[in-house]
């Protein structure tokens, strides 16, 4: 077993929770992006299609089973930049492959409108923060998982994945820097002016 996947993986289950448990506890979805939370669902609807045709393991199987005036990202861009990318650039061009690419290229930027919306207000509450932290932690580790796969397994290459994780991890940059920081000392999450 690849503990670098695990460990991600937990990680990204674990920004779920974190989201569920701050939308309980305040009881408000303010300061959460609507647009980054479908943009999400649709990565996820698109990439795991192949559980109703294919059997790969069960933990695979397992694994996979409003604040709206601030919310100002125009979706279509990444959504039709993302398709474009996966009609060009799929592994195969089988519909499942090519929806396949699709919420992977999708899922590379889907966090941008959660990022623009803490741009525009400057802050984010520590919860989201956190809920952000565990979501760019979980692309990290899957990096650190893809190099040891590279070093451990034959002929185990994955471009698509390869380059958009990196994208994805590279938009979280600004991110960490402050939430490293600022948060991790105790202080609230403030962009800098």
């Amino acid at each position: 077993m690849n503990v670098f996947r695990l460990v991600a993986d937990l990680l990204h289950l674990g920004s779920i929770f974190i989201l569920i448990a701050r939308i309980h506890q305040t009881r408000s979805c303010a300061g959460i992006s609507l647009k980054t939370q479908a943009l999400y669902f649709l990565v996820f609807v698109t990439r795991y299609l192949d559980l109703f045709t294919s059997f790969v393991s069960i933990y695979n199987t397992l694994m996979k089973l409003f604040f709206l005036a601030l919310d100002t990202f125009r979706v279509e861009y990444v959504l039709v930049g993302a398709a474009l990318f996966a009609l060009v650039f799929p592994h195969k061009y089988k519909v499942v492959e090519i929806l396949w690419s699709f919420s992977i290229y999708l899922e590379a930027v889907a966090i941008m409108p959660q990022l623009f919306m803490m741009t525009r207000t400057g802050e984010a509450d520590n919860i989201t923060s956190h809920y952000i932290f565990a979501l760019g932690g979980y692309r990290a580790l899957y990096i650190v998982n893809w190099i040891y796969r590279y070093y451990s397994e034959d002929k185990y290459s994955d471009y698509i994945a390869w380059v958009a994780g990196i994208v994805q991890t590279g938009l979280y940059a600004d991110f960490f820097y402050v939430y490293f920081t600022r948060v991790l000392k105790g202080k609230e999450f403030k962009l800098p002016v």
